[in-house]
């Protein structure tokens, strides 16, 4: 099959004056091209390169969102979606120049459906407003990235998943239907609130996950979930990275009723103790795991977890059954990316995302670890084990070569791993730019479908250009 191009091309600097004059006249002040302001539109949090926007527009309803993209296409000018900017692999980058539409003028919950377990969001809505908002229904939205100021619109995008997937599913399994603003300004729905549906091409899982390469979500329904009558939490020890991957293997196959299952490895304990306060034991890797269901049911599932601990011989911490407690005890694993980067100042991140079939877990966390002891890399570990995904925190000096050459190596080295064990270089965080060169190595052929996907729906190329592709 002939390789479909996609248009790279830097829009006239005459025709990006032309269009910000034109989004000037429209948005007043809601658009900027101030320097400080389309520096923050841009990739800050790992070490891609920073790539700012021409300017940044600030849309309050779907009309002013049509507007700004028949003008940007009147004057070829790229546009970049913009939620709270937490994405790791550089989706909010202007490689190309152009407008960054940031949609946190649009976060208004349209309706909360408690009888049918849904809501219906704008794309701007951050996860900590909707789970603030569905406080007294008793439901609660599932998707834990591990930002709550990420917003949902962007969540979707990159296909978003986290500490709570193995028991709900990621974004992909928790989006019911989506409205869409697409490249030539037509506004598309796409699902619907129904909980199944056999009605032609599933539109809706072709955007999540397309991270804005297709168009630009504006409306949001989304699966919600009661809150579980009781959760209790726990941490246990281990001697090795595979005895701690073989009981999180053991304890998802046994079908316990697991909230959540997460691995801190030793480095990672010692990082989040020293910037966090916490006093986690250090002698091994930790797995920190959460039961729920009824009082009962949650207890004796968490007493079932203990055993597979006790048969891997690893060292039961402690346990907690209040949300304060379990808020203590997580501590150390919601702080873990933000405790790396307090531990490394001045130096970039590269924060890799792998998932592999869990029967491979282990197998790919001892390669990945002698890997990075071989090469003399300091890459603390973090990870959604029950999904068999997981992530290295790579601190380098962009300023040495050698370095960054290293770590890059390190990393195509650990794609290759995963895709080679049928799994997947991104389990989470999308390809944006980071991913790209690994896209063709996992999609093999079926890359090119997903470019005529782009061309026809995207002729122009400028929805998000140089992520995916």
């Amino acid at each position: 099959m002939t390789a479909v191009p996609i248009n790279t091309t830097r829009a006239d600097p005459g025709a990006i004056k032309s269009a910000i004059a034109d989004l000037k006249r429209l948005l007043a002040d809601r658009c900027t091209t101030a320097d400080a302001i389309c520096s923050q539109h841009a990739s800050t949090l790992t070490g891609l390169p920073h790539q700012p926007p021409d300017a940044v527009a600030y849309p309050e309803t779907v009309e002013d969102v049509r507007a700004i993209v028949a003008i940007a296409r009147s004057h070829g000018m790229a546009l970049i979606p913009f939620g709270a900017g937490t994405s790791l692999e550089g989706h909010v980058n202007a490689p190309r120049g152009g407008l960054s539409v940031d949609f946190s003028g649009m976060s208004r919950i349209v309706r909360i459906g408690s009888d049918d377990l849904d809501v219906t969001i704008e794309p701007g809505v951050t996860l900590d407003q909707l789970n603030s908002a569905l406080r007294d229904t008793g439901l609660f939205f599932p998707v834990d990235p591990g930002a709550g100021s990420a917003t949902l619109g962007g969540m979707a995008s990159t296909r978003a998943s986290g500490t709570s997937t193995v028991r709900y599913g990621a974004m992909r399994e928790n989006v019911l239907a989506m409205k869409v603003v697409l490249a030539d300004g037509t506004l598309i729905s796409t699902g619907t609130r129904a909980r199944k549906s056999a009605a032609g091409y599933d539109l809706t899982r072709l955007f999540v996950g397309a991270e804005g390469t297709l168009g630009l979500i504006v409306e949001l329904t989304l699966r919600l979930h009661p809150r579980p009558e009781a959760v209790c939490a726990g941490v246990a020890s281990f001697k090795s990275l595979r005895s701690a991957a073989r009981a999180a293997i053991i304890a998802v196959q046994s079908g316990l009723t697991l909230e959540r299952i997460e691995l801190l490895d030793q480095r990672m304990l010692r990082i989040v103790n020293a910037q966090s306060g916490t006093a986690l034991p250090e002698q091994g890797p930790a797995l920190f795991v959460e039961t729920a269901g009824t009082l009962e049911s949650a207890t004796q599932h968490l007493e079932r977890f203990k055993q597979v601990v006790e048969d891997e011989q690893g060292e039961w911490l402690g346990e907690a059954a209040t949300e304060d407690g379990r808020r203590r005890l997580w501590q150390g694993r919601h702080d873990a990316f933000w405790s790396v980067r307090a531990a490394y100042p001045g130096k970039s991140f590269l924060v890799t995302d792998v998932c592999v079939p869990i029967s491979r877990l282990a197998e790919c966390l001892e390669e990945t670890a002698s890997d990075l002891a071989r090469h003399a890399l300091d890459a603390p570990i973090v990870g959604h084990v029950g999904d068999g995904n997981f992530h290295t925190i790579v601190a380098f000096d962009p300023s040495n070569v050698d370095e960054e050459w290293a770590v890059r190596a390190y990393l195509d080295r650990l794609a290759h791993r995963a895709i080679a064990m049928h799994g997947t270089c991104t389990g989470e965080h999308g390809i944006g730019q980071g991913k790209v060169a690994y896209l063709f190595h996992e999609a093999g052929s079926s890359l090119d479908i997903m470019r005529q996907l782009k061309v026809a729906l995207d002729p122009l190329g400028l929805m998000n250009p140089g992520k995916i592709f």
